[in-house]
């Protein structure tokens, strides 16, 4: 048996999931996505599931079917630890990405999550403006930020790469922590603190971890676990990075602790409507910019432009701007592509109403 309440469920889901109960389907909480099959937690214990036929005819993309950590309503399959997916209800937060290549198409990482924490190395993951992204994101799910910076022990100018990290995205806690026990020169073993982590977690609360591969993501999940329930791997010495040794997304239920969703390193975080979260994360240029001169400045060659002066006065950086323009012109690109593809579904939903009112009429012509 499985408490609900542990997996997060309360009042609010349970009005939500009212008409589904009246209709025979039990609660269930997706644990593992992996090719369109599912894990689920229910009362009762983990079962398989699958998405029904009906919803998956409905979808018009991936992001209208189950992602990890949505609560579902299932319809039980009679004598078998299994079920089918009949609805999915309404997310309270969503971490998303574009899908990888030239599609344009959204992808749920994580659903209903509390807190998302983002996991860096301080080796040579180290990197900034990769970050940037991933508060972009972070600040658009409805989940609070927390930085994780892991490997500690093994960096140099730790509380300069902490500072730099607070100054660029404020009022976001930021710790620097290790991930895996280690011995120092001095022969000390240094062992990971998971109180940082469950600080920010408790009973029914549930947390995302996202990062590239390597960072240390499925190490703190062990150490705060106690025992290896996830596999973990080397980095390379070279360059830092690691191989993807989570190959699907995974929720973890840390018994009274709360719950965490371990997800594949993510090298490249492609964008996916981030036009609020880009106030926040670039909140610096967005105040400097209300100053210019012009009100659709775009710091460049414009004259009297405030942000430009605050970079001849060293209080801005170079590589600060040119990812704020970067994100600018990507956004661009992103609702050019995202207005063709939304044309594109809306015809599909047109013509899946057409087929199904064409089928109603012609029912009950028979009758």
């Amino acid at each position: 048996m499985i408490d609900l309440n542990e997996l997060g469920w309360d009042e609010r889901w349970a009005s939500a999931f009212a008409e589904h109960e009246r209709a025979g389907l039990i609660p269930a909480r997706v644990g593992i996505e992996f090719n369109h099959i599912y894990r689920v937690f229910t009362a009762d214990g983990e079962v398989q599931a699958q998405v029904s036929g009906r919803l998956r005819h409905q979808a018009v993309g991936r992001h209208e079917l189950a992602a990890v950590g949505d609560w579902v309503a299932l319809k039980p399959t009679a004598s078998e630890p299994a079920g089918t997916i009949e609805a999915i209800l309404p997310r309270r937060s969503k971490f998303s990405r574009k899908v990888a290549g030239e599609l344009t198409e959204e992808q749920v990482v994580a659903a209903n999550i509390d807190t998302v924490f983002l996991v860096m190395g301080l080796d040579r993951d180290f990197n900034p403006r990769r970050l940037e992204r991933y508060l972009l994101t972070s600040y658009e799910s409805g989940a609070r930020p927390i930085v994780l910076l892991t490997k500690a022990d093994l960096a140099d100018h730790v509380s300069a790469r902490v500072a730099e990290i607070e100054t660029m995205a404020p009022g976001v806690p930021v710790h620097a922590t290790v991930a895996i026990a280690r011995e120092t020169a001095a022969h000390d073993i240094i062992q990971p603190d998971v109180s940082i982590v469950e600080q920010y977690l408790g009973f029914g609360r549930t947390g995302a971890l996202l990062g590239s591969s390597g960072a240390g993501k499925s190490t703190m999940i062990n150490a705060l676990a106690g025992t290896p329930v996830l596999k973990t791997a080397a980095v390379r010495e070279s360059d830092s990075r690691g191989r993807h040794t989570t190959r699907h997304r995974q929720l973890i239920v840390l018994p009274g602790r709360g719950l965490l969703i371990d997800t594949p390193g993510m090298r490249e975080l492609q964008l996916w409507d981030v036009a609020e979260g880009a106030k926040d994360t670039f909140d610096d240029i967005e105040v400097l910019g209300a100053a210019c001169h012009f009100t659709d400045c775009r710091h460049e060659n414009e004259p009297r432009c405030a942000v430009k002066a605050a970079m001849a006065e060293g209080t801005l950086t170079v590589d600060r701007l040119a990812s704020y323009g970067k994100l600018q012109e990507e956004m661009r690109l992103f609702d050019a592509k995202r207005d063709v593809r939304a044309q594109i579904q809306d015809k599909r939903r047109s013509k899946t109403i057409g087929k199904s009112l064409k089928q109603l009429y012609k029912d009950r012509g028979r009758e």
